[in-house]
């Protein structure tokens, strides 16, 4: 044992501090190992451009226009000669029929007296004659509810407004978006409409797609507003209860084509009649070109001219100002397109 402490732990203590002894001189004079290893990132990925194949498909161009009941408007009698009013033949609030007289008007126009001259004495008579009596029957544009301000002995001219029948019918009033508007270029006349807590859908007629409303704007569930620029409206037939006010949709079927050509929205510029397409090449190259465009369902429309079904297009239209070609960023460094 004390051999050991003698002897042995110290020898051990001075090769450990020759070990260190050395090392820190190497250190010293050598220097320390700081090289690094490169394992920076080196730009390998490749811009593609997702394609589509051109298909064929059968297109419904189907419309849904949310709207509400409206009652429809009173129209307005006329007086269709200038005269004075001799005989009311309708009563205030009464009920009448398209064609049902309402009112007389009497015009009495002046008419130059007859003169005569005696042969014999030359001498001239004047005859007054009576004025030129015209009566002329006003009626009823349409069947409801008269409403008759005019009064007996009333002057009236050609024109003036008598009086309002109230036809008591109402109809389906929406507001289009320009590009609803566009799909009912040339829209039938029937649609099928559903009442908001209603009876089951039923066809509505006279179908009729007008001008904007004045405010140009229509309304939505979240608050916000949204661009218009014409409004739908058709009939609600006799026998189906709505009341004014009341929500509704309207569905209009304008046009199917079986077996079309068709390509997605997306990869068309343009909606209607005309459009542009990047048809792609063997290559991977894209080159525009000029199709002309049939129906649209909203999420593929027809090509009717310009493609055939197999071709390859451009899924998305090309962003203005891009390379309008792939890049491999491994080969063909593009800082415009591979950088980040």
């Amino acid at each position: 044992m004390g051999v050991t402490r003698r002897i042995i732990f110290p020898t051990i203590r001075l090769i450990l501090w020759a070990v260190i002894a050395a090392a820190l001189v190497k250190i010293a004079f050598a220097g320390a190992d700081v090289s690094t290893v490169d394992t920076s990132l080196h730009p390998t990925g490749a811009i593609v451009e997702p394609t589509v194949e051109v298909a064929t498909a059968t297109v419904t161009n189907a419309v849904t226009v949310q709207a509400s009941v409206t009652a429809d408007p009173a129209v307005v009698v006329r007086a269709t000669l200038a005269g004075t009013v001799s005989k009311l033949l309708a009563a205030d609030g009464a009920a009448v029929a398209a064609g049902t007289p309402i009112l007389e008007i009497r015009q009495e126009t002046p008419q130059d007296p007859i003169v005569t001259t005696d042969p014999e004495t030359g001498e001239q008579t004047s005859t007054e004659r009576k004025p030129k009596v015209t009566l002329a029957t006003v009626t009823a544009p349409v069947a409801g509810t008269l409403s008759l301000p005019t009064l007996k002995d009333q002057v009236v001219s050609v024109g003036d407004e008598v009086g309002k029948v109230a036809p008591g019918t109402l109809s389906v009033t929406g507001t289009l978006t320009p590009d609803k508007q566009y799909r009912l270029v040339g829209a039938p006349t029937l649609a099928s409409v559903t009442l908001t807590g209603g009876p089951a859908p039923f066809d509505c007629t006279g179908l009729r797609v007008g001008a904007a409303p004045t405010t140009g704007t229509d309304s939505v569930s979240d608050g916000t507003t949204t661009s218009s620029s014409g409004t739908v409206t058709c009939a609600i037939p006799a026998g189906i209860t709505a009341f004014p006010g009341l929500g509704a949709t309207v569905e209009i079927t304008n046009g199917t084509a079986a077996d079309a050509v068709v390509v997605p929205i997306t990869a068309v510029q343009g909606t209607v009649q005309a459009g542009n397409v990047w048809v792609v090449a063997a290559d991977g190259s894209n080159e525009k070109r000029a199709v002309v465009l049939g129906l649209t369902d909203g999420k593929n429309v027809q090509v009717t001219e310009g493609l055939a079904a197999g071709d390859t297009v451009l899924e998305f239209i090309p962003v203005p100002g891009g390379t309008g070609k792939q890049v491999d960023c491994s080969v063909d460094f593009d800082p415009m397109v591979c950088e980040g």
